[in-house]
């Protein structure tokens, strides 16, 4: 198992494993992912309750080995002209210069490690599932080398330049949103398999989330708006919410997930934070990173957030009124165009980040509007619950071992 980048990649893989050792459960697996995701993904996968120590030293048993990967990201942002190289010099030295001279050694060390793990025929895996980003290139590159079968999983409307390279070499190709029928006819190898998400996220009922409400020290009879950038969080998110805050509050109760890498420059939102006898006055939250997030998004009338694919596959199991802000200058928009997607069929509302940083109550205004129209945010509801794929994890798991059973 190859993940890591972002832990829109790290989740569905994780998922993915729970469902091999449910099918297999003798199964030996490795779990590759870079520096920056170690320990979560350490953490996440000691949860299953299969330690390799444990195995390794009673030389018997499935497990489940974490490694971390030295590997490199090649920074590219779309929609560039020529002046905004210029007019965001900090990004174009930091990133598309400093950040890509690191991230192509990164690659070359990737190349080097995956070459020494898989050269000795003994210790080679019987597949490889690379579930997108950068990290899986120099695994994908030395599978080939090596003739070692891989299977892929893409998640956005739009390949990332990892699975793009490496699609062709692949045993097997599969994807969170379905691909239209003449390229599943043209490829036999593509599959559409939906975005594997953990068993915690399902439909939440009314009632489920008016208890959860009162969990989180939310009033109950309250709408509640839950903000989230994911696990680094959002900049631009977290400005805007603070720009429209007080007037937010006035109709809604507010959950902002800062991130782990803006919280700090947002600590000064905690004077909105009230208690009185461990009871929460003000309804406004905020959190670093919150470890049940299925619980919080769960609990919410309306979440926004960006428009990641793992994430939308998460708040589709929920069956959740959403409003998405994709960033457009992610490689390839492939925000934007995840989010168009689902706009056109009436199952989100959207507002692009561009957009509402020029104009911050133009959210407001989104919010307001859904706050005031159950019926809306129903139907929204439905049409992305209809997105969901309870079984992709399941599927994805029984794709993989096939190509071991096949090459076996």
């Amino acid at each position: 198992m190859v993940g890591g980048g972002s832990g829109g990649h790290i989740t569905p893989a994780v998922a993915v494993v729970r469902e091999i050792l449910e099918q297999k459960p003798r199964a030996k697996i490795e779990f590759w992912t870079d520096f920056k995701y170690y320990k979560n993904v350490t953490k996440l996968t000691t949860e299953l309750g299969v330690s390799w120590a444990d195995a390794h030293e009673k030389k018997k048993g499935s497990f489940v080995r974490v490694r971390r990967l030295p590997a490199g990201k090649f920074h590219r942002y779309s929609g560039w002209h020529f002046s905004d190289y210029f007019t965001h010099f900090d990004i174009t030295v930091k990133d598309l210069i400093f950040g890509n001279i690191f991230g192509f050694f990164g690659f070359i060390f990737g190349i080097i490690t995956c070459f020494f793990r898989l050269v000795r025929k003994s210790t080679r895996p019987n597949v490889i599932f690379l579930k997108g980003g950068y990290v899986g290139l120099p695994v994908g590159l030395m599978a080939k080398l090596f003739k070692i079968p891989f299977v892929i999983h893409e998640s956005d409307a739009v390949a990332g330049l990892a699975n793009r390279v490496l699609m062709k070499k692949a045993t097997k190709v599969a994807f969170g949103i379905p691909p239209s029928d003449e390229v599943l006819k043209a490829h036999p190898n593509y599959v559409w398999t939906g975005i594997p998400v953990g068993p915690e996220y399902k439909a939440v009922p009314g009632a489920k989330a008016m208890s959860l409400k009162k969990a989180f020290s939310f009033n109950e009879d309250k709408p509640l708006v839950v903000i989230t950038g994911g696990s680094q969080g959002s900049e631009n998110l977290n400005e805007a919410t603070r720009a429209i805050l007080p007037d937010l509050l006035k109709i809604a109760s507010v959950g902002l997930v800062a991130g782990r890498k803006h919280y700090e420059d947002m600590v000064d939102l905690k004077r909105y934070e009230n208690w009185e006898n461990a009871s929460l006055e003000s309804n406004f939250r905020m959190w670093e990173f919150n470890t049940t997030m299925n619980e919080l998004m769960g609990a919410a009338d309306v979440v926004v957030s960006r428009a990641g694919a793992t994430t939308i596959a998460e708040l589709a199991a929920l069956k959740k009124a959403v409003i998405l802000v994709p960033f457009e200058r992610l490689p390839g928009s492939h925000q934007v165009r995840n989010a168009e997607r689902l706009k056109a069929s009436g199952a989100v509302a959207v507002l692009n980040d561009s957009e509402m940083m020029e104009d911050p109550k133009k959210l407001l205004e989104i919010i307001r509007h859904l706050i005031k129209t159950p019926r809306e945010r129903a139907d929204m509801a439905d049409a992305l619950h209809k997105e969901a794929r309870a079984d992709a994890a399941s599927r994805l798991a029984e794709i993989i071992l096939g190509v071991v059973s096949s090459e076996t």
